[in-house]
C-alpha cells in the first residue's frame, strides 16, 4: 500500500496483462447446487478454518503457470496470483475497476482453493468492524496462532523521519506464530514490483492505531452513505495519504504498517489475509449494491487510468472494460462481475454473503 513511494519516485506505471492465456484445465468438485455462501472467519467451525489453511498451503506448493523466466520468483500457483497482481498494480487501483478487478480476483482464487486443492467451502470474509477500537484490534480472532493466520511480526525499530512510517506501527519483522510463521521462504516476490526470486517471511507490521481510525462501522458507514458508485469508490479507496485513507487502506495498513507484505501495493497478496481483507471489502460493495439493487448492477465509473479522476488521460470504466486474472482464469468484463450471484445467467460469479451491511439512519 505504499502508492505515495511510487508516485514520489516517478516509477513507470505497471503495464496491464491482458494475456488471455489458456488456463490448463483442472479436475472439478461436484457441480455447485446454487451459490456458495461466504462466511465471516470467526463463525467458521475449527474444522473449516483447518481446511481453509491447508487449502491455502496446497496452493503454496502447486507449481506456477506462469512461464519461467530468468530468476523467476514464480514459483508456485500462489506465486501465480501475486505476480498477476504486481504486474496490474498501477492498473487496478484507484480507478474505476478497482472493485470489479479485485471482486473478479478474490473469485477466480475461491474457485482454486475448490478446484485445485480440494476445499469445501466458499471464502471466508474478515468483518473488521468487529475488532475495533483500537485497543481490540490484536485479539481479534483472524490472529489467532491456532484457529487464525497468526498475529504481528517481531518488534522492527522504525525510521520517525520517514514520511512514509505507518503512524502507529508495532511491529516489523517475521510472524511469531500461527500457521505461517517459521517459513523463511514462504513469500518468494517483492518488495514492491520485483518479480525475481527472494526468499522471505511472512511480515506483518499491526497498527491498531490506524485500524481504529478507518475501519469502524462509523468509516463502513460512512461509505456506504455514497449516493453513486464513483463516489462510493473514491470513499472506499481514499486518497493516497495516511489522513485520507478509506477502509481499503485500513486493512492493508491495519495488518501491514510500514513492514508487512500486505502494506506493500504490489506484493499485499503474499499475506493470505489479503483475500479475507478483499472479500469483506466486496461485502461492502454488495452491500451498497444491495441498498438500490436494480439500479446498481449497472452503476460503474471512475476512471481507466490511476486517479485520472478528471478525465485527463482516458474517459471512464464501463461495463464492457475487460478485467484479466493472468494465467489462472479467462478475461471477463466489469459487466460480467456485477452481480455476484448471477450463477452463469448474466455473469460469471455464483455466491452470496450471509450476512450484509445495512445503512443506519
Amino acid at each position: 500500500m505504499q502508492l505515495l513511494k511510487g508516485i514520489q519516485t516517478g516509477w513507470v506505471l505497471a503495464t496491464l496483462l491482458w494475456t488471455g492465456a489458456p488456463v490448463t484445465a483442472r479436475p472439478h468438485q461436484q457441480p455447485q447446487q446454487g451459490p456458495l455462501v461466504r462466511k465471516e472467519w470467526r463463525t467458521l467451525s475449527n474444522h473449516e478454518k483447518s481446511s481453509y489453511l491447508c487449502a491455502v498451503k496446497c496452493l503454496m506448493r502447486k507449481p506456477a503457470l506462469t512461464p519461467a523466466f530468468d530468476n523467476t520468483g514464480v514459483i508456485s500457483r500462489y506465486d501465480d496470483l501475486v505476480y498477476t497482481h504486481i504486474l496490474q498494480t498501477f492498473d487496478i487501483h484507484y480507478t474505476g475497476h478497482f472493485l470489479a478487478w479485485h471482486r473478479y480476483y478474490v473469485a477466480v482464487y475461491e474457485r482454486m482453493l475448490r478446484d485445485e486443492c480440494h476445499y469445501q467451502g466458499a471464502q471466508p470474509y474478515w468483518d473488521w468492524t468487529l475488532d475495533t477500537p483500537a485497543d481490540q484490534w490484536a485479539a481479534s480472532p483472524i490472529f489467532d496462532p491456532v484457529t487464525g493466520f497468526g498475529g504481528n511480526g517481531a518488534p522492527v525499530a522504525g525510521d520517525p523521519t520517514n514520511p512514509m512510517e505507518v503512524p502507529g506501527r508495532t511491529g516489523g519483522g517475521c510472524v511469531q506464530d500461527g500457521p505461517f510463521a517459521g517459513i523463511p521462504d514462504m513469500v518468494h516476490l517483492g518488495p514492491m514490483d520485483s518479480v525475481t526470486y527472494n526468499p522471505q517471511c511472512l511480515k506483518r507490521d499491526f497498527s491498531p492505531y490506524f485500524a481504529g481510525r478507518y475501519l469502524a462501522m462509523n468509516q463502513t458507514q460512512l461509505t456506504l452513505a455514497a449516493p453513486d458508485f464513483g463516489a462510493f469508490g473514491r470513499v472506499v479507496e481514499g486518497g493516497p495519504s495516511f489522513d485520507a485513507s478509506g477502509v481499503h487502506g485500513g486493512g492493508h495498513y491495519g495488518v501491514g504498517g510500514t513492514y508487512g507484505q500486505i502494506g506493500d501495493l504490489y506484493t499485499s497478496p503474499a499475506d493470505p489475509i489479503f483475500y479475507l481483507h478483499h472479500a469483506n471489502l466486496d461485502r461492502v460493495w454488495w452491500s451498497w449494491q444491495k441498498l438500490d439493487l436494480g439500479a446498481r448492477l449497472t452503476d460503474i465509473s471512475g476512471p481507466i487510468f490511476l486517479m485520472d479522476y478528471e478525465n485527463l488521460k482516458g474517459g471512464n470504466v464501463t461495463l464492457e472494460f475487460p478485467l484479466s486474472a493472468g494465467v489462472s482464469a479467462a478475461n471477463v468484463t466489469v459487466g460480467d462481475v456485477m452481480n455476484i450471484a448471477a450463477c452463469g445467467q448474466n455473469g460469471v460469479l455464483c455466491y452470496e454473503y450471509d450476512e450484509v451491511y445495512t445503512l443506519q439512519g
